[in-house]
């Protein structure tokens, strides 16, 4: 699962799009671009959400390990 989650989080980085790092990333982007790429925002939002799930899957089996 560790390989996989590993795996998942590196294909977030070296896609077309960048996956935001934090909300305040993908807030200050929406801001800054003020309507216009709305198809590059979504994709963006789209990975970050991707991120949340796989960083919670991740720390619920953290805590199964301790």
């Amino acid at each position: 699962m560790e390989e996989f989650l590993a795996g998942e989080f590196q294909k977030l980085q070296r896609g077309l799009v960048a996956t935001p790092e934090s909300r305040e990333n993908l807030e200050a982007f929406a801001k800054s671009n003020q309507g216009s790429m709305d198809l590059v925002l979504m994709q963006m939002a789209i990975q970050f959400g991707y991120k949340i799930a796989l960083e919670n899957v991740q720390e619920e089996l953290q805590r199964e390990v301790v």
